[in-house]
């Protein structure tokens, strides 16, 4: 356990470091943590922090740094979010996919960092679907989803099927099932495929397996905006290896997803700092994420990317009024 003294040279120390980018000597911490104290007394206390493993020493410079370690225990025991003067911020209500566009450029725009937002989950439903013959055995499927997004499908059939015998699929399909999940049409027709004639359920079944897979493709898992923001930052401007591998990060996608995912089971902003676990494998970067909701449901997940060395502060308000901007455009959109 650090004591009180340990505690605020730390803090002074962390919040020094994120102001100005240069290893902190004992001379200046003296100053920014307002104890009189002598240099040999920072020294002393700098290297316990250091074998602690909260600090570390940059080969170049006698100061110290925050490690990630360091940073964690200043998130979670000493940072105070003082409520900043925000400029009037508004999401209209929108289709989701320019909610979430509109979300990630906002996040962007006031970090000054990297925009991220899950879309939300949303399940496979749909309004409407219909069956076009094309040629033999070939047809086009059209499905449209609640919210008029459109998806075509070629499919390839074993019988050859007549327009009269396509509409009749539709039209039951459409009287019967419209606004199920394809979940829900699928654990349905394996019921009710008894009672069905032969072609139309095999048709049935063909929409369904390719509907599944059209509303899961058309849904942009991860929208990043701002990314060019890094190239301004000097943690990543003075080494193309950090830069090279934060961009990688943004196009694999796969590492953000599950960060985001485990963001969207837990409640308020949450701050994933770089280096500490495999969540988040780069010591450069670091996460603040919290879930926005849909009519009380949580449905995604929203953040700012950006150094570890950010105003953590500034960071966790701007994610906190960007979700709830988010959750009121969504929930409330006509």
């Amino acid at each position: 356990m650090l004591d009180d003294r340990s505690k605020l040279l730390l803090k002074a120390l962390v919040e020094r470091y994120i102001a100005d980018g240069q290893p902190v000597g004992s001379r200046t911490l003296s100053r920014a943590s307002g104890l009189e104290l002598s240099p040999a007394t920072i020294r002393n206390v700098m290297a316990d922090l250091e074998e602690l493993g909260l600090i570390a020493s940059p080969h170049t410079s006698a100061g110290r740094i925050p490690t990630a370690k360091g940073y964690r225990l200043f998130v979670d025991t000493m940072l105070t979010v003082q409520k900043e003067q925000m400029p009037e911020l508004q999401l209209r209500p929108e289709q989701p996919q320019k909610v979430i566009a509109n979300a990630a450029q906002l996040l962007s725009s006031l970090s000054q960092f990297v925009g991220v937002v899950m879309a939300p989950r949303r399940a496979s439903v749909f309004r409407h679907i219909e069956f076009l013959r094309l040629s033999e055995r070939r047809l086009l499927v059209i499905i449209v989803s609640p919210d008029g997004d459109v998806q075509n499908r070629v499919i390839f059939t074993e019988s050859d099927y007549a327009q009269s015998q396509l509409v009749e699929a539709a039209n039951f399909l459409n009287a019967h099932y419209a606004g199920l999940t394809m979940e829900q049409v699928r654990e349905r027709l394996k019921s009710e495929v008894d009672t069905l004639r032969r072609e139309i359920a095999v048709l049935m079944q063909a929409a369904v397996n390719v509907g599944t897979e059209a509303m899961s493709e058309s849904q942009e898992e991860v929208v990043f905006s701002g990314e060019r923001n890094l190239l301004a930052v000097s943690d990543f401007s003075g080494d193309m290896g950090h830069l090279r591998r934060a961009f990688d990060l943004f196009e694999q996608k796969t590492q953000i997803l599950r960060l985001l995912d485990i963001s969207s089971r837990a409640e308020g902003v949450r701050i994933f700092i770089g280096g500490e676990s495999q969540v988040v494998p780069f010591e450069e970067l670091s996460v603040v994420s919290a879930p926005y909701e849909v009519d009380g449901q949580v449905v995604g997940t929203l953040g700012v990317i950006g150094p570890t060395r950010m105003p953590y502060d500034r960071m966790i308000q701007i994610v906190d009024i960007t979700s709830k901007l988010v959750t009121n455009a969504l929930s409330h959109r006509k």
